[in-house]
């Protein structure tokens, strides 16, 4: 009788199936570090070849500011143009320079080491932003037209990518 009892409320058990439930828990994170454009670039056109940001030439570095208000929290990505994200058509290939380099910064003593600690990989600069506060960094660009070509007439746009990536 007991071995009976034991299976009935076994299959009744089995029966009933396990219910589960997911519970979400939601949150919203703020960035501490924010970009923002300073001044934008323009480039200068010296020769019928030759596009640059250099003040000297006609041209407006572009300068990107990063606020920080976590110190060793992020890094700063800067990667300056090496193509157009519109143009005109071009009769040959464009041969591009460029570099970043610390403008100013809000708190000298504490950012002042953030140009010699920056690694450079191509054309993207990376500055630990060990400190908080504000630093504004400067792009410079040239893109050189193969074969002495003249650059067509038109409305070129070249894009400097500024990241803030969390550590």
């Amino acid at each position: 009788m007991f071995r009976k009892t034991m299976l009935i409320a076994a299959m009744g058990a089995a029966s009933f199936g396990a219910y589960a439930e997911n519970v979400p828990i939601n949150g919203e994170v703020q960035s501490r570090c924010v970009i923002s454009t300073d001044t934008p670039g323009v480039y200068g056109n010296p020769n019928a070849y030759t596009l640059t940001t250099a003040p000297a030439d006609g041209g407006v570095k572009p300068i990107v500011r990063f606020d920080v208000t976590l110190a060793d929290a992020y890094y700063a990505t800067i990667t300056a143009p090496d193509s157009f994200s519109s143009s005109p058509s071009l009769p040959d290939v464009v041969t591009w320079t460029g570099d970043t380099a610390v403008s100013a910064v809000s708190d000298a003593a504490n950012m002042g080491s953030y140009e010699t600690g920056k690694i450079e990989y191509g054309y993207t600069d990376k500055y630990d932003l060990t400190a908080t506060g504000s630093t504004w960094f400067t792009t410079s660009s040239v893109a050189t037209m193969g074969g002495s070509k003249a650059f067509p007439g038109g409305s070129y746009t070249a894009l400097v990518v500024a990241e803030c990536i969390a550590q």
